[in-house]
C-alpha cells in the first residue's frame, strides 16, 4: 500500500510517524512552543531527528472549545513555515479546513491535505480534486470544534463514522482523484465520548474494508487523560505511544504524534516481533 502525494510516493507498508507542528498559541498541548517560523522550523528538524517521516503543521488549534483563527491570521502563520520545511526533503501535510489555506499551502510546497472537516467547507474539495497528485486525510467529526464536546455522538459510532468515511471518500473518487491520494481518519476526540473512542480503537480493523489506508491521531488526547488519570497533555506521552501501537496493531497505517522519538522506538519493537512471527 502506498500513500501518493505532491512530490512523494510513501510506502505505507511498514507504518509511518506524522509528527505534530502546531504553529498556534493555544493548542491544547503545546499552544506557544513553536508559535513562531524559527521556532516551528526548528521542531520540525527535532521531529526529523527523532525519525519522523511525515510532518503535519496547522496554524489552528482544533481543540474542544476552540475558536476559529482568521485566514489571514492562518496563512501568516503557516505559509512562511511551509516554504522553509519544504527544503526539509520530508513529505509536508497542512491541517487545514480552509480551501484558501490548502491552495496557498499546495503552491509552497505542501504534499498532503489533512482535513478535519474533510473537505466539507467552502470549495475544499474542488481544490484537492483540481490538484494533480496531493494526498488527502478525510477525518470524521461531530459537530464541530465549538460544539463537539458539548453534545457527542450516542451509542455505537462506528457505523456512523463508517458511512461517514466512505461517502466522502467516494465523492473524491468521483471527481477523479486516484484511490491511492486518500487516507481515512476514525477522529478519536472530534465528538466522541470515552466509551466511544476507546470503541473505535477496540474495533478500528472494522474501517479496513473500506479499502483506504487509516491514520491514527491517538496523542495525548483527553481520552488518554481519563483512563490514566494525568490532567496534563504533555503527562500523557507514554499512553500515547501504547494507544499508537494498538492502532498500529489493528491496522493503522499512519499515527499522527507529539512524541515522535519514543514512538518510532515503540513501532521497531512491534515491527520485529511481526517479522519474527511470519
Amino acid at each position: 500500500m502506498h500513500w501518493l502525494t505532491s512530490r512523494f510516493d510513501i510506502d505505507l507498508s511498514t507504518p509511518r510517524v506524522m509528527g505534530i507542528v502546531n504553529v498556534t498559541p493555544d493548542s491544547f498541548s503545546d499552544g506557544g512552543l513553536h508559535a513562531n517560523t524559527a521556532a516551528a522550523l526548528a521542531h520540525c528538524e527535532a521531529l526529523i531527528r527523532d525519525g519522523a517521516h511525515l510532518l503535519d503543521i496547522g496554524g489552528e488549534s482544533t481543540r474542544p472549545g476552540s475558536p476559529a483563527v482568521p485566514l489571514d491570521e492562518e496563512l501568516a502563520r503557516v505559509i512562511p513555515v511551509v516554504r522553509e520545511a519544504a527544503r526539509l526533503g520530508v513529505p509536508l501535510s497542512i491541517d487545514t479546513y480552509k480551501p484558501e489555506v490548502m491552495r496557498a499551502a499546495l503552491d509552497a510546497g505542501v504534499d498532503i491535505v489533512n482535513d478535519i472537516w474533510a473537505l466539507r467547507r467552502g470549495d475544499a474539495v474542488d481544490v484537492v480534486a483540481a490538484h494533480a497528485r496531493c494526498g488527502v486525510c478525510l477525518m470524521h467529526m461531530h459537530r464541530d470544534p465549538q460544539t463537539m464536546q458539548v453534545a457527542p455522538m450516542e451509542g455505537d459510532v462506528l457505523p456512523d463514522v463508517q458511512a461517514f468515511l466512505r461517502d466522502r471518500a467516494q465523492a473524491l473518487l468521483a471527481r477523479g482523484v486516484a484511490r491511492e491520494r486518500i487516507v481515512l481518519d476514525p477522529g478519536v476526540g472530534f465528538g466522541k465520548t470515552v466509551a466511544q473512542n476507546l470503541s473505535l480503537l477496540a474495533r478500528q480493523a472494522e474501517l479496513l474494508p473500506l479499502g483506504f489506508a487509516l491514520l491514527a491521531g491517538w496523542s495525548r488526547k483527553s481520552t488518554l487523560g481519563a483512563v490514566t488519570g494525568h490532567e496534563r497533555p504533555v503527562d500523557r506521552g507514554a499512553a500515547s505511544v501504547a494507544a499508537a501501537v494498538l492502532a498500529v496493531d489493528r491496522g493503522a497505517r499512519v499515527v499522527r504524534v507529539h512524541d515522535v522519538r519514543d514512538t518510532v522506538d515503540a513501532l521497531k519493537v512491534w515491527q520485529a516481533v511481526q517479522t519474527e512471527s511470519l
